[in-house]
């Protein structure tokens, strides 16, 4: 071969090279292992919905609009402190935006203020990090929750001639934001009803044993006569009241007991008769369009102007926000909303004792 051939196919060789080279570079991210790095931050284990639904919807949609990018999860299992250490890890690790449910929404800030200072934008997940500098925010209409809560109770304590209550109240926890907007939207629900609020506790953790503990003590102080439904912030507090209630000596399916984020356990109740209510919140779409924004702000594209529904203030400016709408379930729609949507199977919904329920209100496992 001539030395002319030889120049000209090491000059074809070099530009191939220096094409491949361009094109992993454009689609690689920022880092040598070849793929955008997410970081997803979720708060606690304790509510199911975040392993067996946040998770593994957010890296599916993940997956599915954004093939070379990679979901670095954490989990803080109800610990501040931890999700602070999560969340410098991810830095450290590359994450070119943060998405970040926090377990303590003040404490938080300091997560985005340390990756403001490395450039990396913010995303707010489910609750709002109060007075730190975020880009966006995703979740429910949370005072839509509660409000959703106490109409639907209220209507059930009016059909059970106790239109007035008195009610017992099992609020969230006092260190999650959202437990503040569920409780100002069931107040506002309650008064706008005229039923009367007789004991009321915040719960700290979401845990069933502190909501149990709670009720308990409400229903020494009024007397198993005293009070006529609970409103329960969550499934797991509504689950811990409805223990407090059998504990006493009550039938729980003569004081009606409210949720939230329609578990397997607490449509299980409702099917059962034993829990009236849960309310649904459609969890892929939130994990969806939590996926769409991040993927833009890794990007450095933005937040999606057409996703926004409104801003808020949490403190530290404006904040671009996707609230999302909720649903009330009761044993009337349970097949035509989380079963019907696929959030829950009839197979492990309609086990053992809850079969016969199932098969009564339509649903075959």
């Amino acid at each position: 071969m001539s030395s002319s051939a030889l120049r000209k196919r090491a000059a074809f060789t070099l530009g191939a090279l220096i094409a491949i080279a361009l094109v992993v570079a454009g689609c690689g991210g920022s880092d040598d292992s070849g793929g955008t790095k997410i970081a997803l931050l979720l708060p606690e284990n304790e509510t199911p919905r975040y392993e067996t639904n946040d998770r593994p919807d957010f890296e599916s949609a993940v997956e599915e609009l954004c093939s070379d990018c990679e979901v670095l999860y954490s989990n803080a299992t109800g610990d501040a402190q931890k999700q602070q250490s999560q969340a410098e890890a991810a830095l450290t690790q590359g994450a070119e935006v943060l998405v970040v449910d926090p377990m303590d929404s003040k404490s938080a800030a300091a997560i985005a203020e340390k990756a403001k200072a490395q450039n990396v934008p913010v995303l707010s997940y489910d609750r709002l990090i109060e007075n730190g500098e975020i880009d966006a925010y995703v979740s429910f209409d949370n005072e839509k929750v509660g409000e959703l809560q106490a109409e639907t109770l209220s209507k059930k304590l009016k059909e059970d001639g106790s239109a007035s209550g008195p009610i017992i109240m099992i609020n969230g926890d006092p260190a999650d934001p959202n437990a503040a907007l569920f409780k100002k939207g069931a107040h506002k629900g309650f008064d706008a009803a005229g039923v009367e609020v007789a004991k009321e506790y915040d719960t700290p953790g979401w845990s069933a044993e502190n909501a149990q503990r709670e009720a308990q003590q409400a229903i020494t102080a009024l007397g198993n006569d005293g009070f006529a439904g609970i409103y329960a912030a969550n499934d797991d507090t509504g689950g811990g009241a409805i223990a407090a209630l059998k504990g006493a000596g009550i039938n729980p399916a003569e004081r009606p007991v409210t949720g939230q984020d329609a578990t397997v356990a607490g449509l299980q109740r409702i099917l059962a008769g034993q829990q009236y209510m849960t309310v649904y919140k459609e969890i892929p779409p939130e994990a969806k369009v939590s996926a769409e924004i991040a993927i833009a702000l890794a990007e450095g594209e933005g937040v999606p102007q057409d996703k926004v529904t409104e801003e808020l203030d949490n403190g530290a400016g404006q904040v671009p926000a996707v609230l999302l709408k909720p649903i009330a379930v009761t044993k009337d729609n349970v097949k035509s909303t989380v079963i019907a949507d696929g959030f829950v199977n009839a197979s492990e919904l309609c086990t053992g004792p809850y079969a016969a329920a199932c098969k009564e209100a339509g649903i075959s496992g």
